[in-house]
């Protein structure tokens, strides 16, 4: 399970920190522990991907509140609770706030790293598509206006005899627009043009 991401653990009891970080180094997972929230905020970059492994219950500022306190910042680290007091209105709350995972203590080591390993993964899609947005707004703003046309109604599912007599083009010119459309955008497809617009039209960061 190598990894360039970085599982973040923060709890205040030191054996399940070091039991904790043992298991992730035996998969090869770069891990860093924090005996505290406030440790943790301390080193905290946002620009590392990874997760956050969180204990509800410590001194001072408790797990719970450091969640909250990330969600304020919008913090893009996937999070997942652990807790030796997992009643049901802490699982509402940690869940309400976000949390990708709720385990309890005692962890189950392979629901540990399953757990890790999807929310890595959430993580480096999120960012991938984050980072990817400005590269296609950047792209999509190369489009002729026309070619903008073509893009929006070929995305709305519509072919190319219909676009062409909506647009009152020949079928022809409306090929050659589609065939700049998709060299433009980079895609071979409608499929894939579809599925790119869709990506990012869904986090509401792309504009047609």
């Amino acid at each position: 399970m190598n990894s360039d991401s970085t599982v973040f653990l923060v709890d205040d009891d030191q054996s399940l920190r070091e039991a904790l970080e043992w298991l992730l180094e035996s998969v090869e997972l770069p891990v860093e522990v924090f005996a505290s929230a406030a440790e943790f905020l301390a080193n905290y970059d946002p620009a590392r991907p990874g997760c956050l492994v969180l204990d509800i219950r410590m001194p001072g500022m408790s797990g719970l509140e450091l969640q909250k306190q990330l969600n304020l910042t919008a913090s893009p680290l996937p999070v997942i609770v652990i807790t030796g007091h997992g009643d049901v209105p802490t699982c509402v709350r940690a869940f309400e706030g976000g949390a990708f995972g709720f385990l309890e203590k005692p962890v189950n080591h392979q629901d540990f790293l399953d757990h890790i390993q999807r929310a890595i993964e959430h993580d480096r899609k999120n960012r991938r598509t984050a980072g990817g947005q400005p590269r296609l707004q950047a792209k999509i703003e190369t489009l002729t206006p026309r070619e903008r046309e073509v893009m929006e109604l070929l995305a709305s599912g519509k072919t190319m005899k219909q676009i062409s007599k909506q647009l009152d083009i020949s079928f022809q010119t409306c090929s050659k627009h589609r065939a700049r459309v998709l060299e433009k955008l980079d895609v071979d497809t409608d499929v894939e043009l579809v599925r790119l617009l869709l990506t990012a039209t869904s986090d509401g960061n792309a504009k047609s």
